[in-house]
C-alpha cells in the first residue's frame, strides 16, 4: 500500500472524488503544509497557519497507479486558480500536490507538465508540488462529509 496526498480547495469534494477510484483503499481529510502543531479546522479558517486542506489517499498500486490519481486530481478542481476554488478563498484552499517519494515527485512533475501542455486550462497552472510534512487528521465531522450529507459523488 502507498500514499498520496492532494489539496485543491476544499477537502470533502477532492476527497468524494477519490474514493471513487477503484483501487483506492482509503481516505482522511487533514491538514498539511503549515507550521501550527495540530491544527484545528478554526485554525485553519484564520488563513494564518500555513496548512492545506487536503486528502491522504491509500492505494494498493497494484491496481491504481499514481498517474491515474493524478488524472483525478486534475479533473475534480482548477488547478489554475490561486489559493481558491470557485466561492472559498484563502492559502487553505490552494491546489498542492504532498509527495512521498521521490517517484511521486517525478510523475507528479511530467504530470503537471502535460496538463500544462494539454490546452484544458486557458489559465497557466498553479499547483504546488512540494514534499510530504506532518498530515494532521481533521476533525470527525469532516471525514467523508459528503457520503454522510448524502451527496456522496464528486460529479
Amino acid at each position: 500500500m502507498e500514499k498520496a496526498t492532494f489539496g485543491g480547495g476544499c477537502f470533502w469534494g477532492i476527497e468524494a472524488c477519490f474514493r471513487e477510484v477503484e483501487g483506492v483503499l482509503s481516505t482522511r481529510v487533514g491538514y498539511e503544509g503549515g507550521q501550527t502543531e495540530n491544527p484545528t479546522y478554526q485554525d485553519l479558517c484564520t488563513d494564518t497557519t500555513g496548512h492545506a486542506e487536503v486528502v491522504e489517499v491509500t492505494f494498493d498500486p497494484d491496481k491504481v497507479g499514481y498517474d491515474a490519481l493524478l488524472e483525478q486530481f486534475w479533473s475534480c478542481h482548477d488547478p489554475t486558480q490561486f489559493n481558491r476554488q470557485g466561492p472559498d478563498f484563502g492559502s487553505q484552499y490552494r491546489s498542492v500536490i504532498f509527495y512521498h517519494s521521490p517517484e511521486q515527485e517525478s510523475v507528479a512533475l511530467a504530470s503537471r507538465e502535460r496538463e500544462e501542455l494539454s490546452e484544458r486550462h486557458r489559465r497557466r497552472i498553479v499547483t504546488e508540488i512540494i514534499p510530504a510534512s506532518t498530515f494532521w487528521q481533521a476533525e470527525e465531522y469532516h471525514q467523508q462529509y459528503l457520503e454522510k450529507q448524502g451527496a456522496g459523488s464528486c460529479h
